[in-house]
């Protein structure tokens, strides 16, 4: 897939350092901003794929800076400025060093832990007699640590952050608040699209002057899970599946081929005829999110399109 970037190795002027996560790839420029490269990697089960999937970096780009800029009143965020469709710049960031997940329904990793019979999640109780994908009374907080490169996130809970000082009393008051602000704003943002924002999680950092803000994404479908709306009580009610906006058909369909990222299994083959079906369901996404048409970036020489448009900001 040429009309994929799955890596990059630019050279900005006054750049300091380069960092790589699982999608991202964040550029210091001269410890002052960040140039963070939206690639088309996708993970799964903490696990990068070997194929790129087409338009991923643009589309998770593009959703991220509508949603920071439709809660920018609510949140301050770290986001500058977007030079190219796959290039958010922003204030340069220390990062806190855990994902603030939020959760309205009983859905994903917090079906699978209830169906093991655990009531507990990051020392939040789950009501009994829940079934997945079930509304909670009210959101549960559920935090995770950051993890390294190819390690697994794990469940933390709100006394463990505290007691191992990953974060003050005083800053994780305020990560909680604007927790549920952001959450509160999705929700309204997908029920006018007809949606259900069902999960999610945000990241916070500190600017230098010490401001708590937004950084990295913010409701696209690799952080969040969504549902449809439109007939969501019939399918809860029959015990079927619910119609899903988020990257779970990926995990699904690598749980169905034997794959969930432990030790020992491998990868199973994604066809290029499989990668474009991924492709199209990302910009699905898109537009159910954005109420938007999705306009596709020029992919022919895509590594020179990103270094050329961030060259012409930076300048």
């Amino acid at each position: 897939m040429s009309n994929t970037i799955i890596d990059t190795n630019f050279n900005f002027p006054n750049q300091k350092s380069v960092y790589k996560g699982k999608v991202r790839e964040v550029y210091n420029i001269n410890d002052k901003e960040l140039v963070m490269i939206a690639t088309d990697r996708l993970s799964a089960f903490d696990v990068v794929m070997p194929k790129g999937i087409p338009y991923k970096g643009q589309i998770l780009n593009q959703i991220a800076t509508k949603m920071m800029a439709a809660t920018e009143d609510l949140v301050p965020n770290w986001l500058t400025a977007t030079p190219d469709p796959n290039v958010a710049v922003g204030h340069l960031c220390e990062p806190f060093k855990v994902e603030m997940v939020i959760r309205g329904y009983m859905s994903g990793h917090a079906a699978r832990e209830y169906k093991l019979g655990k009531r507990m999640l990051c020392g939040v109780p789950m009501p009994e007699g829940m079934k997945e994908n079930d509304k909670f009374p009210e959101p549960i907080i559920t935090p995770a640590t950051k993890a390294e490169m190819g390690d697994h996130d794990e469940d933390i809970s709100r006394e463990d952050i505290l007691k191992r000082g990953i974060v003050s009393e005083e800053d994780y008051i305020i990560l909680e608040d604007y927790t549920r602000k952001l959450f509160q704003r999705g929700s309204e943002i997908a029920a006018s699209r007809g949606l259900i924002l069902v999960d999610t999680k945000y990241e916070f950092g500190k600017t230098k002057d010490g401001q708590i803000v937004l950084i990295d994404e913010i409701h696209t479908p690799d952080s969040s899970r969504y549902f449809y709306a439109d007939g969501y009580q019939e399918r809860q009610d029959r015990g079927e599946a619910q119609k899903q906006l988020s990257k779970e058909f990926v995990r699904q369909w690598l749980i169905a081929n034997n794959f969930q990222g432990l030790e020992g299994q491998t990868v199973p083959f994604m066809s290029d005829e499989y990668i474009e079906t991924v492709s199209e369901r990302y910009i699905e996404l898109y537009e159910n999110i954005t109420g938007e048409t999705f306009i596709k970036g020029d992919v022919t020489n895509i590594q020179k399109r990103i270094e050329d448009n961030v060259l012409a900001y930076l300048k």
